[in-house]
């Protein structure tokens, strides 16, 4: 059975009503029938339901989707893709752990891990994402977790995973991918031996800019880690967010095909454009690693990058001449969105910090909605020309 087959089957059990779809179970809690299950429920002895910050009828099918999807042998669902990451690193890191980390990701979890890690004295080292051949040497005997974004966000650059799981597992370091960008259904990369896949399910796993909710999947023994921490502190995933995001992976892949497609199209229309020094694709050959690219997705993703010769000011005045493109700190969308990160996502940064995870000045994000491809491209062209 193919992977989205087994995901849009995967559902929780019947009520007595036999519904089609899956009833939304709006509830903080959960009963017992007598003192000895509730005892036992507490225990741990059985697996049923009891509160929904530790688990919910519609967050555990939702997770199942997702795991049915990559792969998984298990997984847990929080209320952001930022929360799945901090819950990843809080329970696998301890005080005097050290962390590997490419060094192009996104804003917030660089913010995290160069702000936050060092409060509980877990050490950190970046890895150029364009001197791979330089990872290794970072590795140390205290090194416990390698963390990752292929492609990265938001220039677009690949990483070997195949290549990485064999070099960190060869020194016992746990290796954690965001596969926000790809979605499963163009790179699994628990297939190439990746420990823990998370995911920012607001993203194309909604589809449509609703609502927030994260999940991370992977290793039984290492999710149950995760569980723990997260039954504890909290982070927990809605009910109703979930069953909004059960429901978008039921066309996760038709939505993929298409985001895909546009953007690979628009991609190459706009390669060699005079006011561009560069248009970045993972599937256009021009991609620096774009033979990665083709040996471990089926598809490029929704997203492609480009750079404007004019730089910062003509970034803005490029946001500012759209009449199409959505503005609006999201991708990932059924609605194109186009950013320019050195003036939004990534601007607390330092300008140095910026052109180190290869966020140039004039770099311009576009996530490719389901608009047709030539309204999108025709409203790049134009703002192009004004920029």
């Amino acid at each position: 059975m193919q992977p989205i087959t087994k995901a849009i089957r995967t559902r929780i059990d019947h009520t007595n009503e036999m519904e089609h779809s899956s009833p939304l179970f709006l509830t903080s809690s959960f009963c017992f029938d007598n003192a000895e299950d509730m005892r036992a429920a507490f225990a741990d002895e059985t697996d049923v339901y009891i509160y929904s910050r530790f688990s919910n009828p519609n967050v555990q099918e939702f997770t199942d989707r997702v795991c049915a999807l990559e792969g998984a042998e298990a997984g847990f669902a929080t209320a952001s893709g930022m929360s799945a990451i901090f819950a990843t690193f809080m329970s696998l890191l301890k005080a005097g752990d050290h962390l590997v980390s490419c060094s192009s990701i996104f804003g917030s979890t660089h913010t995290m891990i160069s702000k936050y890690l060092g409060r509980w004295a877990i050490e950190y080292s970046y890895a150029d994402v364009l001197k791979p051949e330089t990872w290794e040497s970072l590795i140390k005997p205290n090194t416990k977790l390698l963390y990752l974004e292929t492609p990265t966000n938001p220039g677009l650059d690949m990483v070997d995973l195949e290549w990485v799981c064999q070099m960190a597992h060869k020194h016992n370091v746990l290796v954690v991918v965001d596969n926000c960008f790809a979605t499963p259904i163009a790179q699994r990369p628990i297939d190439y031996g990746v420990d823990l896949v998370i995911h920012s399910a607001t993203k194309w796993m909604d589809g449509q800019g609703r609502v927030l909710g994260g999940v991370v999947v992977g290793n039984k023994q290492l999710i149950h880690d995760i569980y723990l921490f997260c039954r504890t502190s909290g982070p927990s995933l809605s009910p109703f967010n979930a069953w909004v995001l059960s429901r978008s992976l039921e066309t996760l892949q038709v939505r993929m095909d298409r985001h895909a497609s546009s953007a690979l199209s628009i991609a190459q229309t706009l390669d060699n454009h005079p006011g561009l020094s560069w248009v970045k694709y993972p599937f256009l050959p021009s991609h620096p690693q774009y033979a990665i690219a083709k040996k471990q997705m089926t598809n490029g993703g929704g997203v492609f990058c480009f750079e404007l010769k004019g730089g910062l000011e003509s970034g803005r005045k490029f946001l500012d001449a759209l009449e199409l493109l959505s503005l609006t700190a999201n991708l990932g969308d059924s609605r194109s969105i186009a950013s320019h990160p050195a003036s939004t996502t990534h601007a607390k940064l330092s300008e140095a910090e910026r052109l180190a995870t290869g966020i140039t000045p004039g770099l311009i994000r576009i996530s490719v909605g389901l608009e047709d491809p030539q309204d999108i491209l025709n409203d790049i062209k134009q703002a192009l020309e004004k920029s």
